[in-house]
């Protein structure tokens, strides 16, 4: 038996390639940053190539810092930003332009014109579970065929290809001879419509783009081609692919509906398995197609709400205010109080995600006195991290009808023990830490170990997945809801929505 998978971890930041073992270990990890491009404001581009060559990079070291054949390599798993979009030509395969990362604003507008007719939203959101946003790569493909030079032409002469970040890899990688996709990804990109598990002629018509450019959409574990660039001795099976939310639920095991996992990066992003029922949510969330073990007749889904401040709100504790030097003090720092002398902080920096969703909304803190001090600050913000992801499980609950009784947690700010104990409280649910936090990644391997027969099924993936911490609530009922009423207060008045 060949003893290795290798998780391709594509960012937004960075390309990583992490080696895992049968018992699913890490085995050896290579990462390389790469630019991003700010043009304008509100405008972020990568350079595809710039991302293969990166991903291609720790590919290599990965092999050769730990002596590897490419015999020892069972198979390949990518994952991988989502929405983000990639055109480019299919004869030469040169990009049209650079790659639209799924930050970029550039199409606001765009959308609110494609958009703007009621009926028009409404049936986007029924047929693809999103909410019309410039995020999502349709209005990114529609605004590269509109602005870059005789792009509209070739693509409607079938000389042009689009793909998330993962297709432009598998493109690539299979020696230009794959153009696919999976469900997960394709989810993301609003023309897929997440009921039929198929590309939309009608929502291709609405924002112009010719079907001709999509790729070709196969099961999250299945073979999508070998693995055969010359930069690589040999040939290695690709064989698992999924957005990094999903590849993360995945990886967490949650595979049966009302399992949940959050994951805290930059920002922080929860996700409900719901098995084969598609909620439509009236709680602010997006429904999203969730990846499957091999053999599933049906799609599987996932409700998703995203909180814009995470460990971006505690890296703003150590830049911005400079009252912290590193974010792993907080932990102690929070501690050093009883509680936050009633301070509450609202995070909206950038406004309010899930739930809310109130783009005009900015940061405030509440219940500022002369006896605040830097600790009552580290502890509010720490709190508001708490509050928001009660916020978004109890409309997930309320959206698929399920209770949760745990929460799996990953990322980096999930190291933040206070912050974790204060989740517990606040859901009054066990928060569940894995040993393994590189739970993006796993899921990709388990995805393709899966499909080769390297792991046998779902439940000796579950047999491997064990967790380093459980954190319990003990949080009595009336200081749970004393502290959420302060909080929903300060949302309130931070809202710049009329009631």
């Amino acid at each position: 038996m060949k003893k290795y998978i290798i998780a391709l971890d594509q960012g937004t930041t960075s390309s990583r390639a992490i080696l895992f073992n049968h018992e699913g270990n890490i085995c050896g990890l290579a990462q390389s940053d790469f630019p991003q491009y700010f043009p304008h404001p509100g405008w972020v581009e990568h350079n595809p190539k710039e991302i293969l060559s990166s991903q291609l990079k720790v590919l290599t070291e990965l092999l050769v810092s730990k002596g590897l054949t490419i015999d020892e390599i069972d198979s390949i798993g990518i994952t991988n930003q989502r929405e983000t979009t990639i055109v480019w030509n299919r004869h030469t395969g040169e990009p049209v332009y650079n790659a639209i990362v799924w930050q970029c604003r550039r199409t606001t507008e765009l959308v609110e014109e494609l958009c703007s007719d009621p009926a028009v939203r409404e049936q986007i959101i029924a047929r693809t579970g999103l909410i019309p946003d410039a995020y999502y790569s349709a209005s990114k493909i529609a605004w590269i065929l509109r602005t870059v030079p005789h792009a509209r032409e070739q693509a409607e002469a079938g000389d042009l290809m689009f793909g998330t970040v993962d297709s432009w890899l598998i493109w690539q990688l299979t020696n230009r001879s794959v153009h696919a996709t999976d469900p997960t990804n394709a989810s993301r990109t609003m023309l897929f419509n997440i009921h039929e598990g198929v590309w939309d002629s009608w929502l291709c018509d609405v924002f112009g783009i010719p079907m001709s450019m999509l790729p070709e959409v196969r099961p999250s574990s299945g073979i999508f081609g070998n693995m055969k660039h010359p930069v690589i001795a040999g040939e290695i099976p690709i064989c698992g692919v999924a957005g990094d939310q999903q590849a993360a639920l995945f990886g967490q095991c949650c595979f049966e509906p009302g399992e949940v996992k959050s994951t805290f990066g930059t920002g922080c992003f929860l996700l409900m398995h719901t098995g084969e029922c598609a909620p439509r949510s009236s709680h602010g969330l997006v429904t999203t197609v969730a990846a499957s073990a091999p053999g599933k007749a049906k799609l599987e889904y996932a409700l998703e709400g995203s909180v814009f401040m995470a460990g971006a709100l505690l890296q703003w504790l150590k830049d911005g205010l400079r009252i912290i030097d590193d974010v792993v003090d907080t932990d102690t720092i929070a501690r050093s109080v009883e509680d936050c002398a009633g301070v509450v902080i609202v995070p909206a920096f950038t406004g309010l995600g899930a739930p809310y969703w109130d783009a005009e909304a900015r940061g405030a803190i509440y219940g500022l006195t002369r006896g605040t001090t830097r600790a009552h600050l580290v502890r509010a913000c720490l709190e508001a991290l708490g509050y928001q992801v009660h916020d978004v499980l109890r409309g997930m609950e309320a959206d698929a009808g399920l209770s949760v009784k745990h929460l799996s947690v990953d990322g980096g700010a999930c190291r933040n023990n206070f912050m974790l104990e204060f989740c517990a409280n606040m859901l009054d649910v066990e928060i569940c830490r894995p040993n393994n936090v590189e739970t993006t990644a796993a899921g990709a391997a388990f995805l393709a170990g899966l499909a080769t027969g390297f792991w046998k099924n779902i439940d000796e993936l579950r047999d491997l997945h064990s967790f380093e911490r459980v954190f319990s609530p003990c949080m009595d009922k009336t200081q749970r809801k004393q502290l959420l009423a302060a909080w929903h207060d300060a949302l309130s008045r931070t809202s710049t929505k009329v009631s």
